[in-house]
């Protein structure tokens, strides 16, 4: 593919909140990595909703992989256009009840109790790739922490190679020592994968360690900015 993987132009959606979202220009190019800050936590749901076509926008466009979201005409043409995303998101499923491996075999198979050999194999490679110790496969998913469980939304969502990886606020809730490890984990993951990236977050650092783009949304106008730390008054 050789134009953007992901456009939106003037997009304005309303969605309850005190002021719409607006996007003026957004274009994300094949294996490039997109930082957004700004957005908070409803915004951030209604921006993956439109960039996976869930919803569509009130005003402008959202094109990806070259193609209108407005134009994808019936249900099973949308579910199948969901292969190409890869969604991290503390608002996905996990079964707390499940261990990490079982887990991780999802994407692979529902016949997890016990999770096949064949497919175990694979879920040790992706729990590498994703920084997740062997260790801690045959520990239940509740009992993890954030940082974990992050990564475990990070190695399902790539697990059947998507073309966009979307990040909505992934460091929710994790310690801020942990952070930038799972910035650099994303950031190679991508890589390795020559996977573009979207992701919201409201962490700087963390934006800065992932993306070749950290920019910063100016919600009354729609323009996306460069992100740089805010200086003080002497500084």
């Amino acid at each position: 593919m050789t134009g953007p993987v992901l456009e939106l132009r003037n997009v304005l959606k309303n969605y309850g909140g005190l002021r719409p979202l607006r996007i003026r220009m957004l274009s994300i190019a094949p294996g490039e990595r997109v930082a957004i800050g700004g957005v908070d936590a409803g915004a951030a749901e209604i921006l993956v909703n439109l960039v996976t076509g869930a919803t569509l926008p009130d005003e402008g466009s959202v094109t990806t992989f070259g193609k209108y979201t407005a134009d994808i005409s019936n249900g099973d043409e949308w579910l199948a256009s969901l292969d190409a995303f890869g969604i991290v998101s503390p608002r996905a499923v996990m079964l707390d009840a499940a261990t990490v491996q079982q887990n991780l075999a999802m994407p692979f198979t529902l016949e997890i109790d016990p999770v096949p050999a064949d497919i175990a194999t694979k879920v040790e490679i992706l729990a590498t790739e994703c920084g997740i110790a062997a260790g801690d496969l045959s520990r239940r998913a509740g009992e993890q922490g954030a940082t974990i469980r992050a990564r475990v939304h990070l190695a399902r969502a790539v697990a059947l190679n998507p073309k966009l990886l979307v990040l909505e606020h992934p460091t929710a809730g994790i310690a801020d020592a942990d952070k930038i490890g799972l910035a650099k984990s994303a950031a190679a993951v991508a890589q390795a994968r020559q996977l573009a990236m979207l992701a919201i977050t409201q962490d700087l650092e963390f934006a800065e360690t992932l993306a070749h783009r950290p920019l910063a949304l100016e919600p009354a106008t729609g323009a996306l900015v460069p992100w740089r730390k805010k200086r003080g008054w002497f500084r």
